[in-house]
C-alpha cells in the first residue's frame, strides 16, 4: 500500500493493511540488519530528532541506531541539560529542533498526549515535519507494540510475517496494566488480528475502563476479542503467548499491592504457570525487567521459551521501518 500517515501517535486507527506495511518493511530492515554492512541510504540527508522528555535507555538507544541505520543525521535531546531547565516550555524546544532542520521528531514525555499537542501544533503552523510517539504517559508506546507484533508473528512464520497469523491465537498480558501504556498498545494491535487477548492483574492493577469486560465475548461492546481476570490462571489456559509488564513502582502513588513477594506468588510467570499453556508457548517482556518479580530469571534466559532477546533486535528493524516509511509518505512532499 502507498503509506499516507505523516504521523504516528496512536495504534486506535491503523488498518490492518498498515499493520502488513510496517511488517512488511521491518522484516525487509531485518534482512539488512543480517549483513555485514548494515546500513542503507534511504533516509540520507534527513534529520530525525529524538526528543526524550523523560529517561529511556531501549526506546532511545534503538531509535538512535534505527535513525543511522538508515543513513539519517540524528540530534538527541536531554530534558536535564536542556533549556527546559531555564524556563523553555516543550513547544518551544520542539520548534529550536524544527529550525535546526528535523525532518522526523520521535517524542517521549511522561504526560500522556504531549506527541499529539505538538504534531497538531506543528500542522497548524504548516509544517512538514512527522511527529512519532515514543511513550506518552499511561497512553500508548507504538513501536514497541509494533515490535511485539512483528516478533509474535515472525516466531510463527519467519519468511512472511503478517497481521493474519494471529487470528484466533490466545495471547495472555500479565502484570501492571493499570500504567502499562505498552498494554494499551497491544490491545489495539493484537485485537485487530482477530487474536484472542486475555488480561490479568489484580484489581488494583487493571484501569477503570475495563471494568465491563468479562470472561466470555460480549456483543454489546466493540471489542469482543478483549478478556479480563482477577487471577492469572484463566488468563494462561492454552495461552500461545504470554507477555508480562514490568511493575512501575515509580508512577504507583497508592500502596497498590501488599508486596513484591505476594505480586510474584500471585501473578509471577514461572515454569510451574506454563504448565497451563499450550505446550509451545512464548514468553516476552517488553523491558526492563525486575527478575523474579514478573518473572523468573531462568525462564527469561531460556532462548526456547523467551522471546525478549528478539524483542529487543526486532526493536531496530521496526523502527527503521516506521521512520523510512514516515520519511517517505507522500503528505511529507
Amino acid at each position: 500500500m502507498t503509506w499516507t500517515r505523516r504521523h504516528i501517535l496512536s495504534l486506535a486507527d491503523f488498518t490492518p493493511a498498515e499493520y502488513d506495511t510496517v511488517l512488511q518493511t521491518a522484516a525487509s530492515f531485518k534482512e539488512v540488519l543480517s549483513r555485514p554492512v548494515k546500513k542503507v541510504p534511504t533516509l540520507q540527508g534527513r534529520v530525525v530528532a529524538n526528543l526524550f522528555f523523560e529517561s529511556s535507555t531501549r526506546t532511545r538507544s534503538s531509535f538512535e541506531l534505527a535513525a543511522k541505520r538508515l543513513s539519517a543525521d540524528t540530534l538527541n535531546f536531554a530534558a536535564a541539560t536542556s533549556s527546559l531547565t531555564k524556563g523553555e516550555t516543550i513547544l518551544d524546544t520542539a520548534k529550536t529542533y524544527l529550525a535546526m532542520g528535523a525532518d522526523l521528531m520521535v517524542i517521549r514525555h511522561k504526560q500522556a498526549g504531549v506527541p499529539h499537542a505538538i504534531a497538531t501544533e506543528l500542522d497548524a503552523m504548516g509544517m512538514k515535519v512527522g511527529i512519532l510517539n515514543a511513550g506518552d504517559g499511561q497512553h500508548e508506546h507504538p513501536s514497541q507494540a509494533l515490535l511485539d507484533l512483528l516478533t509474535i508473528c515472525a516466531t510463527i512464520d519467519p519468511v512472511d510475517p503478517r497481521l493474519a497469523l494471529l487470528k484466533d491465537k490466545k495471547i495472555a498480558i500479565v502484570g501492571d496494566i493499570l500504567h502499562s501504556r505498552v498494554a494499551r498498545s497491544n490491545i489495539w494491535s493484537l485485537t485487530a488480528s482477530g487474536a484472542q487477548v486475555h488480561l490479568a492483574a489484580p484489581p488494583t492493577l487493571l484501569p477503570a475502563e475495563f471494568a465491563d469486560y468479562c470472561r466470555e465475548p460480549r456483543t454489546d461492546i466493540e471489542n469482543s476479542n478483549l478478556f479480563v481476570h482477577w487471577q492469572v490462571e484463566p488468563a494462561l489456559q492454552d495461552a500461545d503467548f504470554v507477555m508480562t509488564l514490568r511493575l512501575q513502582q515509580e508512577r504507583m502513588t497508592d500502596h497498590l499491592l501488599p508486596s513484591l513477594r505476594e505480586y510474584h506468588q500471585h501473578y509471577g510467570i514461572t515454569r510451574d504457570r506454563l504448565k497451563l499453556c499450550h505446550p509451545n508457548v512464548k514468553v516476552l517482556h517488553p523491558g526492563p525487567t525486575n527478575r523474579g518479580v514478573e518473572i523468573t530469571s531462568d525462564l527469561m534466559d531460556d532462548l526456547n521459551l523467551s522471546l525478549i532477546a528478539e524483542q529487543v533486535n526486532n526493536g531496530v528493524a521496526v523502527r527503521m521501518a516506521l521512520l523510512y516509511l514516515m520519511g517517505n509518505t507522500k503528505n511529507n512532499s
